[in-house]
């Protein structure tokens, strides 16, 4: 499982901390997401997140092949 919420967020020209303030999500937490450290989370973030960036959770969210 993979995430695309880095492309999507500078396609957005948000910073982290901005997308972090706007979805409640730590900035913490979407460092992890967007380098790969953390690969697994929530619905809930992916919701919060997709939210902020105005787009649904299937443009921030894919399936790597196996």
């Amino acid at each position: 499982m993979g995430y695309r919420i880095k492309e999507v967020r500078e396609a957005a020209k948000m910073t982290q901390e901005q997308l972090a303030a706007k979805s409640g999500v730590s900035r913490g937490t979407i460092c992890a997401l967007e380098n790969g450290s953390m690969r697994a989370t929530t619905t809930r973030t992916l919701v919060l997140l997709a939210a902020a960036l105005g787009v649904t959770v299937d443009k921030i969210f894919f399936a790597e092949d196996v």
